[in-house]
């Protein structure tokens, strides 16, 4: 066979050359197990965290009376901010005991539309460079931070790499409405030892988190890193702990007794135990923070009225209500990313609430 080409050939190939690598920098970082001797998890704490995930597990299965409340920043951008608000949510957490398991939201990852601050792990200076070598330390470091207040933790999986950096700080895993129907996310959660929530889809579907619930209730077999972070196949056990999660989608709420039952029903019709937790922001509350307390108040009437299939609530709250644009000047505790309700409005809440 004549392997020769003439010039033209050449030029033809050329042209329809891939194009060249959009690499731009490559920055290497430290591998889970150095950054956990970095910051180690103690044995006590690790024991707190297996009773908290435990907890949340027997509310989750009816077990417990008690309603699960996942609460807190949209996102941190402030390690101070975030550990005052925890240290008010510990001392309330004791006191509403009775009533409530409170478990702190630590987002440290944004999912955006387009593009913008990608969150704390991300971007910890917020200059739009990024540094994962900062965000990861300073992450990892606050979650431990507030594990030591003698809080549960909740954070939403959004780089399953980055959930090897951090997972056995975290009581309760998000899965968004983004990536709800993602197949590497269902088998992420398919390995987490955390409870988890499935998101419905951003159109208000439930198939897609009725969907990822089965799979991940599967052993999986998936690409990750071992703790030296070279790669393997990781065989994961399956997680029986996940269940949905009402936000509504698309001009559409889903936090009323018709829609919450609608889900119930549905959920049993797969075959999945009927429980679930009402987001009362992002579409429930039509992007109104000050909606998610009046949303609060006719799900626990929901509940109250004999529907105990409702096992938890979610709310976004932080210090200072509403939100501000991301700049130097910053309101102290107030959000950078969606608007939450202030401090004063969720202790009058939880208090009042039944």
């Amino acid at each position: 066979m004549n392997m020769s080409m003439n010039l033209h050939e050449c030029d033809e190939l050329q042209q329809h050359a891939p194009a060249a690598a959009s690499l731009t920098e490559v920055t290497p970082l430290p591998t889970p197990v150095q950054l956990h001797e970095t910051l180690p998890l103690e044995e006590g704490m690790r024991r707190r965290i297996h009773q908290h995930r435990q907890t949340i597990r027997r509310v989750l299965n009816g077990a417990d009376p008690r309603t699960l409340v996942v609460i807190g920043p949209c996102s941190i951008h402030d390690e101070v901010a975030a550990l005052e608000y925890g240290e008010r949510l510990a001392s309330l957490a004791d006191e509403l005991s009775d009533r409530f398991v409170l478990v702190m939201r630590a987002y440290l990852e944004k999912p955006r539309t387009t593009v913008g601050w990608k969150g704390l792990l991300y971007d910890p200076e917020r200059t739009g460079r990024g540094d994962l070598a900062l965000g990861l330390l300073r992450s990892r470091r606050l979650l431990l931070n507030l594990v030591e207040l003698g809080l549960p933790l909740a954070t939403e999986a959004l780089s399953p790499l980055a959930m090897d950096y951090i997972e056995d700080l975290v009581s309760w895993t998000a899965i968004g409405a983004r990536t709800t129907e993602s197949q590497i996310h269902r088998e992420l959660v398919s390995g987490l030892a955390s409870p988890t929530g499935f998101k419905n889809g951003t159109d208000g579907s439930l198939t897609v988190a009725i969907n990822a619930m089965k799979s991940a209730a599967h052993p999986h077999h998936r690409l990750g890193l071992q703790a030296d972070g070279s790669p393997a196949m990781l065989t994961t056990a399956g997680n029986a702990d996940t269940h949905l999660v009402l936000r509504g989608g698309r001009g559409t709420t889903n936090y009323d007794a018709g829609s919450v039952n609608a889900a119930l029903a549905a959920l049993e019709d797969a075959g999945l135990e009927p429980r679930v937790m009402v987001d009362c922001s992002h579409d429930n509350a039509c992007k109104q923070a000050q909606r998610q307390i009046d949303i609060a108040r006719e799900v626990m009437a929901q509940k109250a009225a004999g529907n105990h299939r409702i096992r938890g609530l979610m709310l976004e709250s932080f210090l200072v209500p509403g939100r501000q644009n991301d700049g130097r000047e910053l309101v102290y505790g107030q959000s950078i990313t969606d608007a939450c309700i202030g401090w004063e409005q969720t202790e009058a809440l939880l208090r009042r609430l039944v």
